[in-house]
Parts: structure tokens; C-alpha cells; sequence
């Protein structure tokens, strides 16, 4: 799930079955496979970049700061302030990767197995200084988004995705002493994320024959614009190519497709219903297309047994669907190219 997530396969991705399997947690996993592309990178030649550089010199390149020589006096002493670009490997991607390196070394949790965590803490260190030269600095997740990558930076991409998400699965907790806030759960906020877009991925990759649209704006169609409607973004368009058919698909990453009523009755969630009804309805007279699209609502499988339920309004279905993603990878995949059909 995470490999599609980030934009990879199993068959491209730097992680081994052997590597699942075997990581007695989700930071030793990601300790790996980031521990994995750095090396690599490492072999071949850490990515550079030209920085802003200024340093006090006897003599001019680039520019030459006059006022900022004046205020140091380095004219008097035969030298100059002057700001120049450096080919440096003391960029931002590599600040980021070896600032999460060192940061798991000290607060990574790497499972039960004492002497196997300090392996690995050990090859974290020994990467640590390996990218001596390079900065440590303040991580933080709108920093990593913003990085510009080139077309060769694949394995950068990669890497800062990784970087991304320890850094939301390490960010502090709403916890202090022994008081908690209740009502917050950041795995599930990170997972939620995580499982939209390994689904959009996952369809984008194996559904060829249709096109796929993750978060497309819809419009409310309305007479009258109301500046405080919310905006309509389904996590999903799908149109197949052939036929034109419509399917709105929406991700659910919750406990359970079904919620316990007043009187302890089960049934779906209301909100999640209204939220793909109205995705539907709004858009019906658009084309004959729209008129006769269909919506789905996907959970991942809990406890409970598999759902797959169909609610027929006119033209219209709803459907409720769960993947099991305990299930071996081949299953999982067959399960999710089933829903769409």
C-alpha cells in the first residue's frame, strides 16, 4: 500500500518481500528502505545543486556586497564580502534525508528485538557520517512538499516521501504528563492519506482503458453562486474510454463501513452516504453519463465479514464495497480490480 502510494510498484521498489515481512515495525521498514536508497545514492553520487554562497575573501567573485564589506570593515583588512553560487552537495534533499536519519537513530522504534534494533541503529549512525558535510536542520512537513525535484530524482522522490511520513508519525504528541486530548489519532489522520492514495495510484496504474481523476472539482450547478457552499472533491473520477461510463468512487479508512445507531441498530453512515449522493445528484444533468453514474464508498476490511452492499435510486447505484488488505498482494489486487468490474 505504501509502495503505490508513493508512486511505486513492487517490481521497482528498492524494498524486498523479505524486507515486509521480516520489519517488526513500520519505522524499521521505512528505516530500511530509506537506509537502502541513500546508500545507493551514495554509490553513484549524492544529488547537487548551486546555492547562494557568501564568505569574506582576499579578492571579488560574483557579486560584491558593499555595504555588508563596510559594515565588517574587510576592506580595511584587503578582503571583500561577496555573495556567489557554489556546486554544493549541502542542498536541501540531502539536509532533509540525513536531518530523518539522525533523527531515527534517537527516537526510531524499531521493534522488540534489542540487538536487531541496534543494528540497525548502527547502520543509521554509520550513514550519519557518511553524509558528513551536509546539514542537519528543522524537518518540517511543508519544507519536504516544497523540494523541487528534476527528472533523475526518482529515488529522491522516494526518499522524501519516506522523510514526509516519519515526520508525521513523530510529530509531537497531544499528550503532556499524564494528561491526553482525546479525540485524536495521528496514525489514523497519516493512514487516511496513505490509503487515498494508494487506491487513486493503484487504479491509475492497472485501469489502462479508463481514465482516472483523483480530487476533480466538481460544480454545485446551483442558480445562484453562494460564496459558503463547500466544494465538491470525490477522491476519485473514473470515465472509461469505450463507453463513457461514470463511477465516483470515495475512500473511507475507518473501523467500520457501519455505525451504531440510538437503539444500538447498525447501520451505514449517514454522512458518508449524503457525502457520494450529493456528489451524484449535483452532476446528473450534466450528460446521460452523469445521469446514469454510479458511486462507490471503499473500506478497508476490519473485524467484521466483508460488505458489499447496492443501493439503486433511479438510474443510480450506491455501492458499498470492502478490501480485505490483510489478504496475500495478488489477492488484494484482484479484489480491488473486481469493484470497478
Amino acid at each position: 500500500m505504501l509502495l503505490y502510494a508513493w508512486n511505486e510498484t513492487p517490481a521497482t521498489s528498492p524494498a524486498t518481500l523479505d524486507d515486509i515481512e521480516n520489519s517488526p515495525s513500520l519505522d524499521a521498514l521505512l528505516a530500511s528502505v530509506l537506509t537502502r536508497l541513500m546508500q545507493n545514492r551514495l554509490r553513484i553520487g549524492l544529488g547537487r545543486s548551486y546555492i547562494n554562497e557568501q564568505q569574506t575573501l582576499k579578492g571579488i567573485r560574483g557579486r560584491l556586497l558593499f555595504t555588508e564589506s563596510l559594515k565588517r570593515q574587510a576592506f580595511e583588512r584587503g578582503q571583500a564580502v561577496c555573495e556567489f553560487q557554489l556546486y554544493s552537495l549541502n542542498v536541501p534533499k540531502n539536509q532533509i534525508v540525513r536531518s530523518t536519519l539522525a533523527r531515527l537513530v534517537k527516537t526510531g522504534q524499531f521493534g522488540p528485538d534489542p540487538a536487531r534494533a541496534e543494528a540497525l541503529r548502527h547502520s543509521l549512525r554509520r550513514l550519519v557520517r557518511d553524509l558528513d558535510g551536509v546539514d542537519l536542520v528543522e524537518l518540517k512537513p511543508a519544507f519536504i512538499r516544497r523540494q523541487q525535484l528534476g527528472r533523475n530524482d526518482r529515488d529522491y522522490r522516494l526518499m522524501l516521501a519516506i522523510c514526509e511520513l516519519l515526520l508525521q508519525r513523530q510529530m509531537p504528541a497531544d499528550a503532556a504528563g499524564n494528561q491526553r486530548l482525546p479525540g485524536l489519532n495521528r496514525a489514523d489522520l497519516v493512514m487516511y492519506k496513505i490509503y487515498e492514495r494508494f487506491v487513486a495510484n493503484f487504479y491509475q496504474l492497472h485501469l489502462p482503458h479508463w481514465e482516472v481523476t483523483p480530487q476533480k472539482r466538481l460544480g454545485w450547478h446551483a442558480k445562484h453562486t453562494n460564496p459558503y457552499l463547500p466544494s465538491l472533491q470525490p477522491d476519485l473520477l473514473l470515465r472509461e474510454k469505450s463507453t463513457g461510463r461514470l463511477v465516483v468512487l470515495d475512500t473511507k479508512f475507518t473501523a467500520s463501513s457501519l455505525v451504531k445507531g440510538q437503539w444500538g441498530n447498525l447501520s451505514f453512515d449517514s454522512g458518508h452516504l449524503y457525502q457520494l449522493y450529493t456528489y451524484l445528484k449535483t452532476q446528473e444533468h450534466v450528460s446521460e453519463q452523469h445521469r446514469k453514474a454510479s458511486g462507490i464508498l471503499l473500506y478497508p476490511a476490519t473485524a467484521q465479514p466483508l460488505v458489499s452492499e447496492r443501493i439503486t435510486f433511479q438510474e443510480q447505484t450506491l455501492r458499498i464495497e470492502m478490501v480485505d488488505l490483510c489478504q496475500p498482494w495478488q489477492e488484494i489486487e484482484k479484489s480491488l480490480l473486481d469493484i470497478i468490474g
